[in-house]
């Protein structure tokens, strides 16, 4: 009875437009204070804890470095060399919009700061190529995704610190699902192109153009290799890596791009704390909202449950799947993983499912709520950067939700896919 008093208060709390990480807080602290009579001063130290992790250090530098990438064309320059080999495909400059999306999504780790990155060169480029605007919109909306999956991601790292797991373990399951990701979005883009007659098609790949053009992109490309590379070989960890990143992020905008200024810098450094407050409120609310949960013996009395009744892994996950598609209606990814991860994967255990699958799934079904109305984030961002009424983007959007969810669906049938390169 308590627990889904709490879930209406905080609903209705939510419901009011109170933040998630604030709305979590008063619940779980009022919980805490006036049913348990516990000190404030214990409330104080339970959320601190929360956010008192290594691991979440990475956070911080890794929106710097995401948001310092996103400055000037360098969206434009990486994309112009995508396309001076693909554009003698129809549907070749859409299609290097998805694969530069790898990029960015390599850098940032986070869906809507792809799409920010993307957007505004995209949003010049496609049009002038004689693609329908609201395509364009909707591209980049669905290409900004992969930015949860695809290293270094923020939605691993969460996991990771939330539930216990080693992020370098999940940054490399997240490789292998995230190609599949781009190579079944590079697909439908081709196949709506050529259906729609989209595109300006030219004789001959331009590798002269390409050759041209590499030295300029040189400095921005290594920038994944940097991330990735040094993470698989063990070289450092999220952590030392993020804070690399950032730097090396600073030297290529100052010096090498020159895109902004010192003052720019600022003004990026305090969009990303501002960014990253967002993300630890959240982690505080739900710190106190789990060792609530924890107290009322919530979690142990599930899996218990799901032990009991001898529950197959495929009812799980197809239960799992579905609950989150319509939890991720309501809810943005950061809320939906800091709620329920400490809830789904004991579960997830209880059942015989591996983890690091596990997780892999869940970033996969956190990357689908990002394109899910009345909430989806990714479609309010395209929306303010090209004008375009949500609705219009959300119609455009269908089509590439169909393939998100046959990826989903693979990625959910084929644990190898997550498993095979550790």
């Amino acid at each position: 009875m308590t627990v889904a008093l709490a879930v209406l208060a905080l609903l209705a709390l939510i419901a009011a437009g109170i933040h998630v990480g604030i709305a979590l807080g008063i619940i779980a602290a009022g919980l805490m204070l006036f049913s348990f009579n516990i000190p404030p001063v214990l409330i104080a130290q339970t959320a601190w804890g929360s956010i008192d992790s290594y691991a979440l250090v990475a956070i911080p530098f890794f929106i710097f470095s995401g948001n310092l990438m996103s400055q000037g064309n360098l969206a434009l320059v990486i994309m112009n060399l995508v396309a001076s080999v693909v554009r003698c495909f129809k549907g070749g400059v859409a299609l290097a919009l998805a694969v530069s999306s790898m990029f960015f999504a390599a850098v940032n780790g986070s869906s809507v700061a792809c799409a920010v990155a993307l957007g505004p060169a995209a949003v010049k480029l496609l049009p002038n190529e004689g693609y329908d605007a609201r395509f364009s919109a909707s591209l980049i909306a669905v290409c900004g995704t992969l930015g949860l999956m695809i290293p270094p991601s923020l939605s691993f790292i969460l996991i990771g610190s939330i539930v216990g797991m080693p992020i370098p373990d999940l940054f490399i399951a997240g490789i292998v699902p995230g190609l599949l990701e781009l190579s079944l979005l590079a697909l439908g883009t081709v196949l709506i192109s050529r259906r729609r007659g989209y595109g300006i098609v030219q004789d001959r790949p331009d590798w002269a153009g390409f050759r041209k053009a590499l030295p300029s992109a040189s400095g921005a490309l290594l920038m994944p290799v940097l991330i990735i590379g040094t993470i698989y070989a063990g070289l450092f960890t999220p952590t030392e890596v993020s804070a690399l990143a950032a730097i090396y992020a600073a030297l290529l905008v100052l010096v090498v791009y020159r895109t902004a200024d010192i003052f720019a810098i600022w003004r990026t450094l305090r969009e990303s704390v501002k960014q990253t407050v967002m993300i630890y409120g959240i982690l505080l609310g739900s710190g106190l909202l789990t060792a609530m949960l924890t107290r009322l013996g919530l979690a142990a009395e599930l899996t218990r449950f799901v032990s009991e009744a001898d529950v197959s892994p495929f009812v799980f996950l197809l239960t799992v799947n579905i609950l989150l598609i319509i939890v991720g209606m309501f809810l943005d990814g950061v809320s939906m993983i800091v709620l329920l991860s400490p809830i789904l994967f004991p579960l997830s255990n209880a059942v015989g499912i591996n983890p690091i699958h596990f997780a892999v799934i869940m970033t996969a079904l956190v990357e689908i709520a990002t394109l899910t109305p009345p909430v989806g984030l990714n479609l309010f961002v395209m929306s303010k950067i090209t004008k375009i009424p949500v609705h219009e983007i959300i119609q455009g959007v269908l089509p590439f939700y169909g393939i998100r969810l046959f990826g989903l669906l693979l990625i959910n049938a084929v644990p190898a896919l997550s498993l095979m390169l550790l």
